[in-house]
């Protein structure tokens, strides 16, 4: 694996590194799906893990793939994801930190991604890593420059129960530097809908780990919210379609 070139990481059977649905979108949000795919290249194989461990929480935001097709419709917005398993390359790290091609996640040791050489890392970069965040970068600019707002969406999803701890939240509004004020008013209006447990930085905490939204929203002033769904209340389409209509809802009362 170590010695592949770049030629040959993704073959033609392979799929391009992301999606674009809905391009046309009218909306000022941009959604965007960091972990919402799976797919292994096949000159990885199976990166040396069984088929319930590549289906795990560990390879991809479980449900954010159908979560955020319905929240492009309802919002009238694109929805930029990713392709490949964050196992492959994670694309809400920096290429250089050492989580970006982790060799464990929650216990699971990744076989194929120990002792990997800085030309393999290359590879992932150059070949996943840098055409979605290209397309990104792309695609805001293209919007600015037609005159339009954009307010980034970044879509995540997390495990119920992580090392042995149970997590409470239903969903968390994740924030910290640069316009943060949509992603507090994205956590004001879910708080008034009753019944649903709201973290805030929970359960995890927007720091210098992540990448997407400070590296894209921070240095253009754009407003931005980080939101976490737990996982089993949208594996399915159902809970989706549901969780799509409170968080659209919440986001059109946050920009009003």
């Amino acid at each position: 694996m170590a010695g592949r070139t770049a030629e040959s990481l993704l073959g033609p059977d392979d799929p391009v590194p992301f999606e674009l649905f809905n391009a046309e979108g009218g909306s000022p949000f941009l959604l965007i799906g960091d972990h919402a795919g799976s797919t292994i290249p096949a000159a990885l194989g199976d990166l040396g893990l069984s088929a319930a461990d590549r289906s795990r929480h560990i390879a991809l935001d479980i449900g954010v793939y159908g979560l955020g097709h319905a929240m492009a419709r309802l919002l009238e917005a694109p929805f930029l994801h990713q392709t490949y398993s964050r196992l492959v390359i994670d694309c809400n790290r920096d290429p250089a930190h050492e989580e970006a091609i982790p060799a464990s996640s929650d216990g699971t040791r990744i076989r194929a991604n120990r002792d990997l050489d800085e030309g393999a890392k290359a590879f992932r970069v150059g070949m996943i890593h840098r055409p979605y965040h290209t397309a990104m970068a792309n695609l805001i600019a293209a919007r600015t420059d037609a005159g339009r707002e954009t307010i980034l969406l970044s879509l995540h999803s997390f495990t119920p129960v992580l090392n042995g701890d149970v997590r409470p939240w239903d969903v968390g509004i994740l924030h910290w530097r640069g316009r943060a004020d949509f992603a507090l008013s994205m956590l004001d209006q879910l708080r008034t809908m009753g019944g649903i447990v709201v973290g805030d930085n929970e359960p995890y905490a927007m720091d210098a780990t992540d990448y997407t939204v400070p590296f894209h929203a921070f240095p253009k002033a754009l407003r931005y919210a980080e939101i976490e769904v737990r996982q089993d209340l949208i594996a399915d389409i159902e809970g989706q379609a549901l969780w799509a209509e409170r968080i659209a809802q919440a986001a059109r009362r946050a920009i009003a």
